[in-house]
């Protein structure tokens, strides 16, 4: 019986790495059955679209993420038990291990099948705001009390397993009543010791990242929406300490009260609805290229068709995008376009989805759980066909995870391109992160050609990064620039119009709108591309073959985000969506500064200076973004600054491109014209954040019953 309840694993040496082996096998299956318990628990929740799901997927998402929080949870259990010094060999060491052990899961166990009830609430895995949202609570005490007694049987499975678990935690042999046996194996003791911890060490790294490639970002609970249908079901194949663990530490959204939301809805508001007459949706397909690391300012489209405010005169840059420069000139562009945040994370959501970065990457924050739209989502109700194209690892940058939440019906990875025998497979990976661009491009135009029409596709290139590599054949093509990217700028180049040599024979091109626009900028060599506003410069353009959309450059500040709302105008879209940008046709869009709520600022008590200040270039539009802790928005020819409490700084970045003058500190227009100008950006501002995180702490990112009445 004491074999049975308190087993030991001979072997000696080898003890040590077996009982890990064994318990660590024995705390994967006690994390599977909370997650069966946790299932049945919300049937009624998952049991509509259960048939829907796939076992692989599950299982697969299920062991990634147990991986990530076992690891997370057991390092320092792992570490004592092979740590190769003989004085561990002890009972007392190894009892302290198994108390460690038995309550690290025990925990564990408590928090998978609480989360089992609490979840229905809130619709998602508890995370690390859990206790920011509940930290004035007092009655949390009573409420876990009635909800205990309500689940007795959740309770009686919490007490089985943690018996299971102290009765059958197996230990290692121990060798100290065997000092002359310990002697004689001690070379091979303190090998296999040593060998199985240097072994852990990059396996527990990996585990917890999510993945063992340099493609892998250390994997969120976003991830868990590859795995799933909706992002309800993410939480099917999560368990809650990943979740908390990778929560810990990250800045949750707090919704500031900046201004009542009445006051907040008359400044702004990310409610889109058709007020023109549509008379017919225009069913054109839709391809959105987003080109990695593609900044404007290697574009010599975007820098050499206008005046530089420091020499007033045409500048000639060398542009490195010959192709894009001539798309560019017959497609619809934006004198200023901006992107909404500085990895390739924040590129998907702004620009299929029309969500900035605040703060922190949609992606890694537990918002990315909530219901969302996106144009793939909105237009398959209009009878669209939709992919997602990225050549890296499936899986990897976790954009499988956001396109299949977001709405798009077929994914297209690696994986994918190398079953397709028209092309080179594997060959034709760059050895680092992703399938070079030129070969995926034409994979991904070709592939269009199978889709039924309308579709609506997006491709996330590769090759433009770091470590900055081209293909063979093509170094004597395109030669080193000033910077390392340069030549991975020209050879993209080149693969985009290699793409569109061969997307101009398909059937379907000639009825589709092209977007060109990159995720964020990279390395930059001109000053005025260093600034905190210039590191987000990106180009916006929008190709129509058929020529119906106006065609040059426009007055108007872009951004990321506009590019959904704007598309859907294009097509004729009438029903409401939620969006965070603007439609880039909208002519209403008033240059004159929005009014503070509770004044009677009118545009005749704005004198003539900043009037002709705001006006000067024609600009309209506004952007914002996030920058290192610091608020910026665009609106006209001003940038303000905005810490989250007060405005920090003013500057009129198209003549003071390099940010070299900060008006609020200096008389260069008159000083109360200039206060009006940043009060009035500041308090559009205010209510653009101030509605960005009510919606992203109350799950409000979808036309909700209600919306219309307001």
């Amino acid at each position: 019986m004491k074999k049975l309840f308190f087993p030991r694993i001979g072997g000696f040496p080898f003890s040590n790495l077996l009982a890990v082996l064994i318990n660590l096998a024995f705390a994967y299956i006690i994390y599977m059955i909370t997650r069966v318990a946790f299932v049945l628990e919300n049937w009624d929740l998952f049991g509509a679209g259960w048939g829907a799901l796939t076992t692989s997927d599950l299982l697969a998402g299920s062991l990634r993420f147990d991986t990530a929080a076992i690891f997370y949870t057991h390092a320092l259990w792992i570490v004592l038990m092979l740590l190769p010094v003989h004085l561990k060999e002890r009972p007392w060491w190894h009892t302290l291990c198994k108390y460690i052990y038995v309550t690290v899961n025990t925990l564990a166990i408590f928090l998978n099948l609480s989360d089992a009830v609490y979840s229905r609430f809130t619709g998602r895995r508890t995370t690390a705001t859990f206790f920011s949202e509940f930290s004035n609570e007092g009655n949390l005490g009573g409420i876990l009390f009635t909800e205990i007694l309500n689940h007795w049987y959740l309770l009686l499975l919490f007490l089985f397993l943690v018996a299971i678990m102290v009765l059958f935690y197996v230990k290692p042999a121990s060798t100290h009543s065997s000092i002359q046996a310990f002697k004689q194996l001690c070379i091979k003791y303190y090998l296999i010791n040593t060998l199985s911890l240097l072994l852990f060490i990059p396996l527990a790294i990996g585990g917890m990242r999510g993945g063992f490639t340099t493609a892998v970002r250390p994997i969120t609970i976003s991830n868990a929406n590859q795995y799933v249908n909706s992002p309800t079901e993410a939480a099917i194949v999560l368990n809650t300490p990943f979740s908390l663990i990778r929560t810990i530490g990250k800045k949750p959204f707090t919704t500031p009260h900046y201004m009542t939301e009445a006051e907040m809805d008359a400044l702004y508001s990310p409610l889109h609805s058709n007020n023109q007459a549509i008379t017919r949706f225009n069913k054109k397909n839709v391809v959105v290229l987003i080109v990695e690391s593609f900044g404007r300012e290697y574009s010599g489209y975007f820098n050499n068709s206008r005046t530089h405010a420091l020499t007033h005169s045409r500048t000639q840059y060398v542009s490195y995008t010959p192709f894009f420069d001539s798309l560019a000139s017959h497609s619809l562009t934006f004198r200023y376009s901006f992107a909404n945040g500085r990895k390739s994370i924040d590129g998907m959501p702004s620009i299929l989805s029309s969500i900035p970065m605040f703060v922190e990457p949609f992606f890694t924050t537990p918002a990315s759980l909530n219901d969302i739209s996106g144009i793939a989502g909105l237009l398959a109700d209009e009878g669209y066909s939709s992919a997602f194209f990225h050549g890296a690892e499936n899986g990897s940058m976790g954009f499988q995870a956001f396109a299949r939440t977001t709405g798009f019906q077929r994914y297209y990875g690696r994986d994918e391109y190398d079953a397709d025998a028209r092309f080179g497979g594997d060959n034709d990976f760059d050895g680092t992160w992703a399938i070079w661009d030129e070969p995926f491009l034409q994979y991904y135009a070709l592939t269009m050609s199978d889709m039924k029409e309308p579709f609506v596709t997006a491709v996330f290139t590769a090759s433009s990064h770091h470590p900055y590599q081209i293909p063979e054949h093509y170094r004597s093509c395109f030669p080193e620039g000033t910077l390392p990217i340069h030549k991975c700028i020209r050879y993209t180049d080149n693969a985009l119009r290699r793409f569109f040599e061969t997307a101009s024979k398909q059937p379907w091109y000639n009825n589709t709108l092209f977007v060109i626009t990159a995720d964020h900028t990279n390395t930059t060599e001109k000053d005025e591309y260093r600034t905190s506003l210039g590191l987000f410069s990106v180009p916006i353009a929008i190709y129509d073959p058929s020529g119906e959309l106006p065609r040059g450059m426009q007055p108007i500040v872009a951004q990321q985000i506009d590019i959904m709302p704007t598309l859907l105008s294009i097509l004729g879209y009438e029903k409401p969506y939620i969006a965070f940008g603007k439609n880039l046709l909208d002519t209403t869009y008033s240059n004159n500064p929005v009014r503070p709520q509770g004044t009677a600022l009118s545009t005749a008590e704005v004198n003539q200076n900043s009037e002709e200040a705001i006006k000067q270039s024609g600009n309209r539009g506004w952007a914002v973004n996030y920058c290192n802790g610091i608020y910026q928005y665009v609106e006209g020819n001003y940038l303000l600054q905005f810490d989250g409490q007060q405005s920090t700084a003013l500057y009129n970045y198209v003549d003071d491109p390099l940010q070299k003058n900060n008006l609020l500190e200096t008389q260069t227009i008159k000083q109360s014209d200039i206060q009006t100008i940043a009060d009035c950006m500041t308090l559009r501002l205010k209510a653009i954040i101030q509605s960005y995180m009510i919606r992203m702490t109350t799950n409000h990112l979808i036309i909700r019953d209600g919306d219309l009445e307001k």
